[in-house]
Order: structure tokens, then sequence, then C-alpha cells
């Protein structure tokens, strides 16, 4: 199981706070975590505050997208599935005896013209 605080894991934050006690110094290392602290308070807050904002105003344009989706799920007759589905079944059904062409020619070889070769 890892533990995660602020997008840290355990392993990160072992290595991180000798660093920063090593670059910053026991006196300014408490200032440094509330600053940071603050800032990511305040990202978030900034960050739901948009969200919040582009719901409210975008919602009722997205409820009237999303009004059609129901009618689109649904295969219509017609559609290109059906198309899809009655071609799979004529595949699947045993081939029928066809006609023979009728042809004015009589059987046997095509004439072959000297000239032409």
């Amino acid at each position: 199981m890892e533990v995660v605080v602020f997008g840290i894991s355990l392993e990160h934050g072992v290595i991180l706070l000798p660093a920063a006690l090593f670059v910053l110094g026991p006196e300014r290392l408490p200032g440094a975590a509330r600053w940071s602290a603050e800032v990511l308070r305040r990202a978030r807050e900034l960050v739901s505050d948009v969200e919040r904002r582009l719901e409210t105003e975008l919602e009722p344009e997205l409820q009237e997208l999303r009004k059609p989706l129901p009618d689109l799920r649904t295969p219509r007759a017609g559609s290109s599935l059906d198309a899809l589905r009655s071609h799979r079944r004529a595949e699947a059904a045993p081939p029928t005896a066809q006609p023979a062409l009728s042809s004015s020619r009589p059987a046997g070889p095509p004439p072959i013209d000297p000239d032409a070769t």
C-alpha cells in the first residue's frame, strides 16, 4: 500500500525532506512548508472555482447536447447496423443456383486476331 500526500509518495518524501533541510536549513524550512501548503490550497480553490463556474454556465448547453444521446444509441430501421446484419445473414445462407448467362457467341475459344499481337 502506497501512502500519497499532496501527490508525493512516502519514498519521495523521505528523499525530499533531507534535501530541503540541507538546502533551506532548519530556520527557513517551516516557513517554506507553510508557503507551499498555502500555494497548493489557493491553486486547488482556483481550480474548483473555475470548474464550478464552467459547470453553472455550460450546464444548459450540455443538457441540450445530452438529449439526443439515447436516440443515437438505439439502432434505427435501415441503419448501417441493419445492413451489416442482413449482409452477414446472406453470406451465411447456402448459395442458390444462378441462371446461366445467355450469350450471342458460340461456345468455344475466343477469336484471335493475328494482326493485333
